[in-house]
């Protein structure tokens, strides 16, 4: 059974429904690369500061607190199912924080995935600690892995990434402020990633033409920079107001 789009263009799709359930709707070994920014489940009655103003952490029911148990089995079935979809020399990005990321590590492990990098995001302008009771939580883990198979190369387009890094060898922490608010002028998502985060990933290891994936498509960051950078895209998301905000966010990049 081959997936119904919501949203349907040559070179840009979007899907309506759960990944667990559309990513194996997807032909097999079909996709050059995925990224993915999973729920971090933290959504509970916390607070945190945006803007200068307390705010509520809670995201929505897709991110509300469960069990260690429960977020890893989740998190290990997602990213089997993303190793069937994906090209053996395809690779896979997974953005999360300290809350989620280990998990990730030990779910890539696990279901057959060799981690190449481990990127820090570190973020010039955080918000601050409004508890006083720890660090200010300036960075972001970005994990980049390939299947654990032997013989078979994965794209890193070195040269390129080397270049755009002043002929210097491009190192694994990445600095950028937060999202711009440039980015958010269609509507907002809790968790949007900056623009700039998204080109540095699909410029360094895909090729024009190539089709990536998000499982959790969100604002669709990452389907919106694929387009600009002639990459082919499919975004999964099961909450239509994100696609919605997906769609203006192309339809204004292409006018």
């Amino acid at each position: 059974m081959k997936s119904k789009y919501y949203y349907d263009k040559e070179n840009f799709k979007l899907i309506l429904g759960d990944s667990l359930k559309e990513l194996k709707k997807i032909e097999p070994k079909s996709i050059d690369m995925i990224f993915a920014d999973p729920p971090y489940f933290l959504s509970g009655d916390g607070i945190t500061c945006s803007g200068g103003k307390m705010k509520s952490v809670n995201k929505g029911d897709w991110d509300k607190k469960i069990s260690i148990e429960e977020k890893h089995k989740f998190n290990r079935k997602w990213i089997k199912l993303c190793y069937q979809v994906l090209k053996d020399n395809g690779t896979i990005w997974i953005s999360g924080t300290m809350h989620n990321i280990y998990s990730i590590g030990m779910a890539l492990e696990q279901e057959g995935f060799k981690i190449i990098n481990n990127i820090t995001w570190k973020k010039l302008n955080p918000p601050p600690n409004i508890s006083c009771k720890c660090f200010v939580h300036s960075t972001e883990t970005i994990l980049w892995a390939k299947k654990d198979l032997k013989n078979v190369k994965y794209k890193f387009n070195y040269d390129l990434m080397k270049e755009l890094n002043g002929g210097k060898q491009a190192k694994d922490v990445w600095e950028s402020s937060l999202t711009k608010p440039s980015e958010k002028k269609f509507g907002k998502h809790p968790t949007q990633k900056p623009e700039v985060i998204l080109e540095k990933i699909i410029l360094s290891s895909t090729d024009e033409g190539d089709l990536i994936l998000d499982p959790f498509n969100g604002s669709g960051t990452t389907g919106i920079v694929a387009n600009r950078l002639n990459r082919n895209y499919i975004g999964i998301d099961k909450e239509k107001e994100y696609l919605e905000l997906t769609i203006r966010r192309f339809k204004n990049g292409i006018n």
